[in-house]
């Protein structure tokens, strides 16, 4: 008898594990695709609100635009179905993706080339930018199962663009204070708060999605937070979310201080949290139809 709940326990151990692993390639997608079209959104902002540099502006859109590209390879080596998970594929959303993330690829390059030749295309930017969004709406529909999950999934893909997207491009930011002294320290501010409000507003979202049990996986009420889903769930909420809330946070004050260095190794720190949550975030959806 001890041999067979032993046995079962082990199992349970490692079915979270193997599902993760089965949807490894929905996880690429989302992480490619966030740091794609959040990185170019950071730019944009930093283009129309801040004095940034034209060199940080056009390195980092150049980054979106790679991962762009790999975003869309990846897209089209999705498997048709996500494999052993209650998210239920829809494969008519699989074209006005792949197509709006080509278009987003495509305009963002423009961007580039605009940058580079000291042009403001803004309205390219923005049109830029919808295409991004698209993405993730053409994806949540995909991948949603309904009305009602499909607004929940592009919530959480929207949130994840940003904070992914968004810690990155302040990291590159915090580094081009190195070799642009004199640049005010507003932008690398108004990045770091941004990003802690994000951060703020997935604590938030993860507690109502915990206390009504959203996703297809069709969990009762706060049942994610034991169970063999439970681990996954409290490295989201700790190391994804809480410690990179606080770090940002802390970012946010050494910048005001013009402690660039600092802020720049503390961003370096909320990259790896922020994109290690990303990770659990897709795998726990794609593994386990849990939106958290």
């Amino acid at each position: 008898m001890r041999a067979i709940v032993a046995r079962d326990a082990a199992t349970l151990g490692r079915v979270p594990a193997e599902r993760i692993a089965e949807n490894l390639a929905f996880i690429n997608w989302t992480v490619l695709t966030a740091l794609a079209v959040g990185a170019f959104g950071a730019v944009v902002l930093a283009r129309t609100r801040t004095d940034a540099t034209r060199g940080f502006t056009g390195f980092t859109a150049a980054c979106a635009v790679g991962f762009g590209l790999l975003a869309l390879l990846s897209d089209t080596a999705l498997p048709p179905t996500v494999g052993g998970s209650p998210v239920a594929g829809d494969a008519t959303w699989e074209l006005p993706r792949r197509v709006a993330l080509a278009l987003f690829c495509v305009l963002a390059g423009a961007v580039v080339v605009g940058i580079a030749r000291r042009r403001r295309a803004v309205a390219v930017s923005y049109v830029a930018l919808a295409a991004g969004f698209a993405v993730l709406a053409f994806a949540a529909l995909g991948w949603g199962g309904g009305v009602g999950g499909s607004a929940g999934l592009f919530v959480q893909l929207a949130v994840l663009t940003a904070a992914t997207g968004g810690v990155f491009a302040a990291m590159i930011l915090g580094h081009w204070y190195l070799v642009t002294p004199r640049l005010s320290e507003r932008p690398l501010v108004l990045f770091a708060r941004l990003l802690t409000a994000v951060l703020a507003l997935q604590v938030g979202l993860f507690v109502v999605w915990v206390a009504i049990g959203a996703g297809p996986g069709g969990v009762a009420p706060f049942a994610v937070l034991a169970g063999p889903w439970a681990l996954f769930v409290w490295l989201r909420l700790i190391v994804g979310l809480v410690f990179p809330l606080i770090v940002s946070w802390a970012a946010a004050q050494t910048a005001r201080s013009r402690s660039m260095e600092s802020a720049t190794g503390l961003l370096y720190i909320s990259v790896g949290t922020i994109a290690a949550g990303t990770i659990l975030a897709a795998g726990l959806y794609f593994g386990a139809g849990l939106l958290v």
